[in-house]
């Protein structure tokens, strides 16, 4: 099927990607419309044509993120991670409808056949098929036609504004900027029983404002706005400004507050970087709102993704019961798209119809792009979805010469930076899995697999026996795909954790015990170079050792995927493990553990993000983990000291280790944290040219280790392993 993608530089081109598979309780959608809001989405293609540089200034906190991973990691790993990001393609569009050809045996609300709205800048895409969640797609009602259907998404954005505005049947409202969602509040608001007063710059925006329901307009450069305000308000002032413009200007901010009414609300509706005036703002008593998205739900994973719907009796409007709104408004007659739809292209034509937004005389407000009725280019569409195969027995098989083919699932950016460029050209790539078809297709492209796709499922049903399989996804679908893989008597490699729970490494335990495949967990941190130097300074040391490993982890923001926890596992489980590896790879058998935590677990996560663990080894050695989220970022990373007979070495992430022996101090420097070192002896492995790099026993030691740790926090009391 194809997409519509879009390169850092500034490259728009039709691509033909995998078929996508919906996410569990999913729909899949073939697309026969789908909008383009002109506003956000030439912002994007704006950003995209920046220099280096302007990118730098337009986005401080990307910069930010670079120089964390360049502390951490060195320069060189940095700039390739700023590499891969800049030649990777993105996806454009959020605001599509179509008819469902697929339904994932999880979901209930819908069948194949049913035309849908779906939303969301993750998954609605230009595209001709979308696979979508649950409660990004609401039903389409008769009456109501595709290209009306699509526009969906942006209604809800404007939908959501008006119910943030709180206005009443009566009150007038300011919408200061008219692109499309202006345009739709003016009618919204109108419908509601609103008196609205338009105002843009564009002179045409504004006779468009007037059909949408628009009381009033006004030019700001030919008309004071204040003065228009206030001779249609009597002096009073509106109720109410929707703030539907973008940009960091402090002018529309106060020239709202100026025409608001004491006590009246500013809602900010588009990306404005607001700054307002403390003594007008604070003498009116004005409430300011903002309107996020579409409504209550977004960017909430565990709506928006694990389908978990708000009840109705706490959150009367969701995103989801917006859209439901949102086309009701559209069957009864109650929001006319017409006027605002000024453009109608066909799909083929996207590029084109892009570069002619982006002339400073565009006068576009909706284009709408027009897909044709089957998807050219796909083949046929199967629609059973996320069907597994049965597990196989097999006889015990070793392995002998290279593997047949070498599948990877996941292909974002740790797996286009840290492990394919090691293993590429070392063994056969088979097909890249992803679940965003655009990321799979350029990682086909870059790194020449044989094929791309969306399902991980079909693709180890299909591979050949013996084959090699990297599993580089979220947390969460780490244990059933490497059950998957090793019922295919693959050789895995997963990275860490190996699983999120006691009963999924006892059902992997079982796995293995019938299959001749393997596994390798990514604990990388083992095959860095500094650790093979303090392996070898220790190896001729008698005696217990005693091992203090610091790990300043950061702050962990709320919308980062390793705050869901049933995705991640949590930070202890999903990023600890790594240290508590590096311990047992030190210093042996561990045999009990005490562990606690600092700080109440409540707030924006439920689990712990800070973790203190005293470990006690066979030998008499000791170690002392300490992962906390509390510091300040000019501490380094990661540290730690290993204290022996005659014998100090000191680590900081992995890049600079000192030795101290014989009242002696020798630096060494490195640039490497294993990822490298790992993906070579396994490439070795999977070749028939070395052994296995990591034995399945010492990788599940660790995450026992790692589930005593999380058990003693829990019961409060030491756990022996």
């Amino acid at each position: 099927m194809k997409q519509l993608a879009q390169y850092q530089d500034g490259r728009l081109e039709l691509q033909e990607v995998p078929t996508p598979t919906p996410p569990p309780g999913g729909i899949l959608v073939r697309v026969t419309h789908s909008v383009i809001s002109p506003g956000t989405e030439k912002m994007k293609v704006e950003q995209a044509r920046m220099s280096l540089l302007q990118k730098a200034k337009a986005r401080p906190d990307q910069v930010k993120k670079v120089l964390d991973t360049a502390r951490t990691l060195g320069w060189k790993a940095a700039m390739e991670k700023v590499k891969n990001r800049l030649e990777s393609p993105s996806p454009l569009g959020y605001s599509a409808a179509g008819e469902v050809i697929a339904v994932d045996e999880g979901n209930a609300r819908f069948r194949v056949g049913d035309r849908v709205a779906c939303g969301g800048a993750e998954c609605a895409f230009h595209a001709e098929l979308v696979a979508v969640p649950d409660l990004l797609a609401a039903p389409v009602p008769d009456g109501v036609a595709g290209w009306q259907a699509a526009y969906t998404t942006l209604t809800s954005i404007s939908l959501q504004a008006v119910r943030q505005a709180d206005v009443k049947l009566g009150d007038r409202v300011l919408v200061m900027g008219q692109g499309l969602v202006g345009q739709l509040a003016t009618s919204l608001l109108a419908a509601s029983g609103a008196r609205v007063m338009g105002v843009d710059f564009v002179s045409s925006r504004l006779e468009v404002a007037r059909q949408m329901g628009a009381e009033r307009v006004a030019h700001p450069g030919q008309t004071k706005v204040e003065d228009a305000v206030r001779e249609w308000t009597e002096g009073l002032g509106v109720d109410a400004v929707l703030l539907c413009v973008g940009g960091k200007s402090p002018a529309p901010a106060e020239q709202a507050i100026t025409c608001l009414r004491d006590r009246g609300t500013m809602v900010i509706v588009g990306i404005y970087d607001a700054t307002l005036e403390w003594k007008t703002a604070y003498m009116k008593d004005i409430q300011v709102r903002y309107s996020r998205s579409y409504g209550p739900g977004r960017y909430d994973p565990q709506y928006e993704w694990g389908g978990r719907d708000y009840p109705v009796g706490y959150v009367r409007w969701t995103e989801n019961r917006n859209f439901e709104a949102a086309l009701h408004l559209m069957k009864s007659g109650g929001l006319n798209l017409a006027p605002v739809t000024t453009r109608r292209a066909a799909f083929h034509d996207a590029v084109s119809v892009y570069n002619d937004l982006m002339a400073s005389d565009n006068a576009d407000i909706g284009v709408v792009l027009e897909y044709a009725s089957s998807s050219s280019g796909s083949g046929e569409i199967v629609p059973t979805i996320n069907t597994r195969p049965a597990p196989e027995v097999r006889g015990e098989k070793r392995l002998t010469g290279s593997v047949p083919a070498l599948h990877v699932i996941g292909a974002g950016n740790f797996a286009r930076t840290m492990l394919l460029p090691h293993l590429k050209g070392r063994v056969p790539f088979g097909t890249i899995v992803n679940q965003t078809s655009l990321s799979a297709r350029h990682v086909k492209e870059k790194f020449g697999f044989a094929e791309a796709a969306t399902d991980a499922a079909s693709v180890l049903a299909a591979s050949p026996q013996n084959a090699g399989v990297v599993i580089a996804t979220r947390h969460h679908l780490h244990a059933p795909l490497v059950l998957q893989a090793l019922a295919k008597q693959a050789h895995v490699f997963v990275e860490k954790p190996l699983c999120l729970t006691r009963q999924e490494l006892t059902e992997i335990d079982a796995a293995m015990a019938s299959s001749s495949g393997s596994v390798l967990v990514g604990f990388n941190r083992r095959f860095a170079p500094a650790t093979a130097e303090v392996k070898k300074a220790l190896s001729g040391i008698p005696g217990p050792k005693t091992l203090a490993f610091h790990v300043f982890a950061g702050k962990l923001a709320p919308d980062h995927w390793y705050a869901n926890l049933d995705e991640s596992g949590g930070r202890v489980l999903g990023e600890a493990c790594h240290f508590f590896d590096f311990a047992c790879h030190l210093l042996g058998r561990p045999i009990q553990v005490s562990a606690q935590t600092v700080w109440p677990v409540r707030g924006s996560h439920s689990f712990p993000d800070s973790v203190t663990a005293q470990i006690a080894f066979e030998d008499g050695s000791c170690a002392q983990i300490i992962y906390t989220a509390e510091g300040d970022y000019a501490f380094p990373k990661e540290t730690f000291r290993v204290f022996a007979s005659g014998l100090v070495a000191e680590c900081e992430n992995f890049q600079k280790l000192t030795l101290y022996k014989g009242r002696k101090a020798v630096t060494h420097k490195y640039g490497s944290k294993g990822h490298a070192e790992e993906m070579q002896q396994w490439a070795a492995f999977l070749s028939g040219g070395g052994p296995h790099p990591l034995p399945y026993a010492d990788a599940r030691q660790s995450m026992l280790l790692t589930f005593g740790v999380l058990e003693s926090l829990q019961q409060n009391a030491p756990v022996k392993l």
